[in-house]
């Protein structure tokens, strides 16, 4: 136990094994949806669902243990949403791009991210992002997790009039309004765990009131990923046309994981008063290799996941939390008919919760500053409105530029900055 304790720092972090357990479990339970929606999405390209699921499992585990071996750090990866819809819709059946060749750009984006490395760009554009950026970035991540989290749960839906409105209510969001409000009372009053019992709560109730469906069997023998593993074309993908997806994946990875790293990080002490984070470099570096690695196995871009947040919020701090959600993924690929006792209306108030964590931290903004509060503003409001933190953070940094150049205060701007300004141009362009 000493060994865990030393390793990954535990005492040092305010943290304890059990903390971490339930962090992690919280995290996989929060996140367990990507084994049944990766596959729906990426199937759609021509690939092999069974397969899909399993290889969703195997990268999900092998990036997250990554994070927490190489970083020490209590994040979760697996293919990103919108990346995959990104790379079925965009790519395949858009531009009639065979599957292959799409998981060769894939593979190609994480090695121009792999690049960015060199010199510690990455870790330069990391620190440069303004301080009010970076805490707009948390309240933005958090105002979007928890419009995920009511749109999952079923409390607002889309209407043809307001775009989006309130939807009727039935038996999966009222008890889903019930974890919720169980979950939050245990987390006032500090009782550790409390969005992990709030999501058991809500899955038990499903089962009396018939709204979580039990499976016809508790465990089953993976699928095979030999219709899709090992079948990527870099060859085929190394083409000048194909340039500008790689580098659009690559951009949306980047901001991507830079806010969520930036967001979760802050939230776990690992970000000093000026914004920097610790081991910043590490968590990149277990962000693009696992990129590479989905790719190699057959899947699209695998990057760190915002639901991430949910455990730490549960009080995840060191990467046992970590290897707690990677040990429960492969774990899962024996027993993915008893993970999907677990509905969506149990998990997405867990979603909420986490938005009001990280949304509190806009107190830190200056709020008589319009220069810093605007693009604050812009960035908080456009990750939800767009369903993109990448987007967010890219009008955030354009209107930051165009702000203080416009007003003659060059001195808040640098040759990275600037860098970064027209990397968001060209990825809202591409």
């Amino acid at each position: 136990m000493n060994f865990i304790n030393n390793f990954f720092k535990i005492s040092e972090r305010h943290s304890t094994v059990k903390h971490e357990i339930i962090g992690g479990t919280t995290t996989f339970l929060t996140m367990a949806y990507i084994i049944f929606i990766n596959p729906a999405i990426l199937s759609e390209s021509g690939m092999d669902k069974g397969a899909l699921i399993t290889v969703t499992i195997i990268s999900s585990a092998i990036g997250t243990l990554i994070s927490a071996l190489l970083a020490n750090a209590p994040f979760a990866l697996a293919p990103g949403m919108g990346l995959n819809a990104f790379f079925t819709y965009s790519l395949v059946i858009g531009r009639g791009i065979p599957w292959q060749t799409a998981l060769g750009i894939v593979f190609l984006s994480g090695v121009f991210f792999f690049f960015l490395s060199i010199g510690g760009i990455r870790e330069k554009i990391a620190n440069a992002i303004p301080l009010c950026l970076k805490v707009s970035v948390t309240g933005g991540i958090g105002l979007f997790i928890a419009f995920i989290g009511l749109k999952t749960l079923g409390i607002v839906s889309s209407n043809p009039s307001t775009i989006i409105g309130l939807a009727k209510f039935n038996s999966q969001i009222l008890i889903g309004v019930i974890g919720l409000f169980i979950a939050i009372i245990l987390e006032i009053k500090k009782v550790k765990g409390g969005i992990l019992i709030g999501i058991i709560s809500s899955t038990v109730i499903g089962l009396f009131t018939g709204d979580t469906i039990m499976p016809n069997s508790v465990m089953s023998m993976p699928p095979s990923i030999a219709p899709i593993a090992f079948k990527l074309d870099i060859l085929g993908a190394l083409k000048l046309s194909l340039l500008g997806p790689a580098f659009s994946f690559m951009f949306v990875d980047l901001f991507d994981s830079l806010g969520t790293l930036i967001a979760c990080s802050k939230e776990i002490g690992l970000a000093d008063k000026k914004g920097k984070v610790k081991d910043l470099g590490k968590m990149l570096y277990s962000d693009v290799s696992s990129t590479m690695i989905g790719a190699v196995l057959g899947t699209s871009t695998v990057t760190t996941l915002s639901e991430t947040a949910a455990g730490i919020a549960a009080g995840a701090r060191t990467g046992l939390a970590s290897v707690v959600t990677a040990s429960l993924f492969i774990v899962s690929l024996f027993f993915t008919p008893l993970v999907s006792i677990v509905p969506s209306f149990a998990t997405s108030p867990a979603l909420i919760i986490v938005g009001v964590y990280m949304f509190k931290n806009i107190y830190e903004l200056d709020w008589k500053d319009y220069k810093t509060l605007f693009p604050s503003f812009v960035t908080i409001l456009m990750m939800p409105l767009t369903y993109s933190i990448s987007t967010g953070l890219a009008f955030g940094f354009i209107s930051y530029i165009v702000i203080h150049a416009g007003t003659g205060d060059f001195k808040k701007l640098n040759p990275t900055l600037i860098f970064i300004g027209i990397l968001s141009v060209v990825s809202l362009v591409v």
